[in-house]
């Protein structure tokens, strides 16, 4: 019995996989598949690395590794009433024994209007090109169930299309709000960042069956974050919510890291740099909790999350959700190390 529980759970896993997108539990390092105009909004120039991996006790493991880099056009001289960026993105998810694969990059552009020195509101647009392929030979399907067991002398699904490739296109908004009344200190900071996006909004056809009229559902995201410094205190905290919904499919996390600052840069010399220790503990609705931690020195930034499967899962999975890693580097700008800000 445990086995066929087995069995369908990676039978309804990789169904799921067929038609929604990827997703990070550090979705705010991810910023490119988070909203468009994210494109610099927070660095000067950044560049950050994704790796996550999941179901390693469930099945074949899920793993998917990103890439990002954005930054501004235009130089600060010339920025005075708004800020031109771009960014590209990449991403590589492996899903199950039967290697469903998709790859894709996108290129966003964006304009970030100042409001005053504190506020900008920004427009983001991307496209791009993906790419599916899946190993069917050794596929296992629902339709080989007998009544009792898994019977492979019945016919599976057919499958006449083992990769496919589609265009890709989606836009964004955001508002952006940041506060320094020091050069460097932690003590005076506050920021608020949010935004909506939408994703896949030409619905390109998405399906390994040539006969079939499957689309890839669009997708849009809302989130919202901040960053609080504590008053006589060297700690400060970073709330953060997400919801994404893609066709039937709904998530929301939310959560906050508290951040302690070991160390503030000096404000003459500038030879100390900053250095951050950040913990969270955030909850991704009907599914995980998820512990966080990063380390953040100066403009480079590592980070470590890990799911604790709390769905119905649990029982197959051993609350093992999957683990996930970031390695960012990001440029400071005027007012404070803006990696601090997400």
């Amino acid at each position: 019995m445990k086995r066929l529980i087995h069995l369908f759970i990676c039978l309804l896993v990789t169904g799921v996989s067929f038609g929604q997108d990827i997703h990070f539990s550090q979705m705010e390092y991810s910023p490119m598949t988070l909203n468009p105009a994210l494109a610099g909004a927070n660095a000067t120039m950044q560049g950050i690395i994704n790796y996550r991996s999941q179901w390693n006790s469930v099945a074949a493991p899920f793993q998917t590794m990103a890439a990002s880099f954005d930054g501004r056009f235009n130089p600060k001289s010339a920025a005075k009433n708004g800020i031109i960026a771009g960014g590209i993105n990449f991403f590589n998810d492996v899903a199950g024994s039967n290697k469903v694969t998709t790859n894709n990059v996108n290129l966003s552009l964006a304009y970030h209007l100042n409001l005053d020195r504190k506020s900008t509101v920004g427009l983001g647009i991307y496209g791009g090109f993906g790419q599916r392929s899946i190993l069917a030979s050794d596929a296992q399907w629902n339709s080989q169930y007998n009544g009792l067991a898994y019977d492979p002398s019945i016919a599976g699904e057919l499958i006449d299309n083992n990769s496919f490739s589609f265009l890709d296109a989606g836009a964004g908004l955001l508002y952006n709000y940041k506060k320094f009344t020091g050069s460097t200190s932690q003590r005076n900071q506050r920021a608020v960042t949010g935004g909506v996006a939408f994703y896949h909004v030409n619905t390109p056809s998405y399906s390994f069956i040539s006969t079939s009229d499957e689309k890839l559902y669009m997708r849009w995201s809302l989130f919202a974050n901040g960053l609080i410094a504590l008053n006589n205190s060297n700690g400060a905290v970073l709330p953060g919510a997400y919801f994404n919904r893609q066709g039937t499919s709904m998530e929301i996390l939310f959560g906050t890291y508290y951040r302690i600052s070991l160390t503030e840069s000096s404000q003459i010399t500038g030879r100390v740099k900053p250095f951050y220790l950040h913990f969270g503990l955030f909850h991704r609705w009907n599914d995980a909790l998820i512990a966080k931690t990063i380390l953040e020195w100066n403009t480079i930034s590592a980070g470590f999350a890990y799911d604790i499967n709390t769905s119905t899962l649990n029982s197959v999975s051993r609350m093992k959700g999957g683990f996930e890693l970031f390695l960012r580097y990001n440029l400071e700008t005027t007012g404070g190390s803006m990696s601090s800000f997400r």
